[in-house]
Formats: structure tokens, C-alpha cells, sequence
């Protein structure tokens, strides 16, 4: 039976490149608000670029911070990605303005204490054993960044798995929370391996 998929449509992140690269592993993706689709669908998908309140704004615009809450309270899929796994968090700081996200993780997104911003480009991460998101991967497997900000601390479950990587300083690349999986990179830039999380995590929904 084919996985179905919600992509949440809340004015931001690459939607349409979200949907292929899902397509790609074999999912049928619907691109939408709609609460009730997002509900029922196996997996929900948070894309999300540019600044952290607008991605917040955004997304309460189509009550999205409840979207993501009950699906998570009801132990069903959601994956956030890059800006969609900053907003998984409490707060936010961005020019020194802080913004209050969902808080499904307590924490806060500061800005990378690097040379040079953003992190652009492809660089490895640091996956626990376990993890089900870079199942059969390479240690020196790639992913595509661009980002300024990240999660440089994890103050949630003691359990959850951590997946880091390290641009000057470490940040966190990846979570796997129980249904609420993120990740700071974007899979659907990141050609092959990126196809392979992505069939990793829809393959962990049946």
C-alpha cells in the first residue's frame, strides 16, 4: 500500500522540491494546509526557509503549531526540515530578537558563532548507531546545508537521538524524538543521500 504524505503548506520552504524528492522514494505527496489532510496522512512533513518568526507566523496563520502537537500527542509521523526543525523548538533568536516557536523541544536557535555565515554546502554528520533516519549510511556520507542558525544544545528527552555536525562549532544536524524526527539540512538537496533518509524515514511509517 502507498505511504501517503502531507507536505504542510504554510507559505514557506521548498515545497515543490520537497514533494519530488518524497515522490522519488515512492510516497504519494499531497502539497496542502488543510488540517484535516495533514491529520490522516501517514507522515507530515514541515519544510521551512528564511527567518524564524516568519516561518512562526506562518505557520499559525494556518494552525500549524496544533497540526504538529497533535500529531506528535498521538504518536503519528512529522519530520521538520531546516527552518522546520528550528521552530520544533522553544525559542528562537535571530538580530537579537527572540520569537517563540512550538515547543515540542525545550532549547533555543541562536546564531552559529562562525567565521563564516551562512553554513553553505555539504559536510558530514555524526549519527548514534541506532539511528533509523541514516540506517546503512556511510560515515562519510554528505548532506546539504544552508543555514545560519541552529540548536546548538539539547535540553529534551535524555533518550532521543542525536545526530550532530560541526560548522566552527558543533550543532545539532538531526533529532529522532519518538514520531518527531528533524533535520537541519535539506534532504531533498542532497541527491543521493539525501533520497535515502528520506526512504529511510517513510519506510519506518508502515
Amino acid at each position: 500500500m502507498t505511504t501517503k504524505l502531507v507536505v504542510l503548506d504554510y507559505g514557506s520552504g521548498n515545497l515543490r522540491s520537497a514533494q519530488r524528492a518524497l515522490e522519488r522514494v515512492g510516497a504519494e505527496v499531497e502539497v496542502t494546509a488543510d488540517p484535516g489532510a495533514a491529520a490522516n496522512a501517514d507522515g507530515l512533513v514541515v519544510p521551512g526557509v528564511g527567518a524564524f518568526e516568519a516561518c512562526m507566523n506562518g505557520l499559525r496563520g494556518i494552525g500549524g503549531e496544533k497540526i504538529i502537537a497533535d500529531r506528535v500527542a498521538a504518536g503519528r509521523p512529522v519530520l521538520g526540515v531546516c527552518v522546520g526543525m528550528q521552530i520544533l523548538f522553544s525559542r528562537g533568536v535571530e538580530f537579537g530578537v527572540e520569537s517563540t516557536g512550538c515547543g515540542q523541544w525545550p532549547g533555543s536557535v541562536v546564531r552559529l558563532d562562525a567565521p563564516v555565515i551562512p553554513h553553505m554546502g555539504w559536510n558530514v554528520v555524526d549519527a548514534p548507531a541506532d539511528s533509523v533516519l541514516f540506517k546503512g549510511m556511510s560515515a562519510d556520507t554528505r548532506f546539504y546545508f544552508v543555514h545560519s542558525y541552529a540548536a546548538q544544545q539539547w535540553e529534551g528527552d535524555p533518550d532521543a537521538l542525536l545526530t550532530w555536525a560541526t560548522h566552527h562549532v558543533p550543532f545539532l544536524a538531526a533529532v529522532e524524538d519518538g514520531p518527531l524526527s528533524a533535520t537541519q539540512f535539506h534532504p531533498e538537496k542532497s541527491g543521493d543521500a539525501g533520497a535515502e533518509l528520506l526512504s529511510n524515514w517513510v519506510g519506518a511509517l508502515s
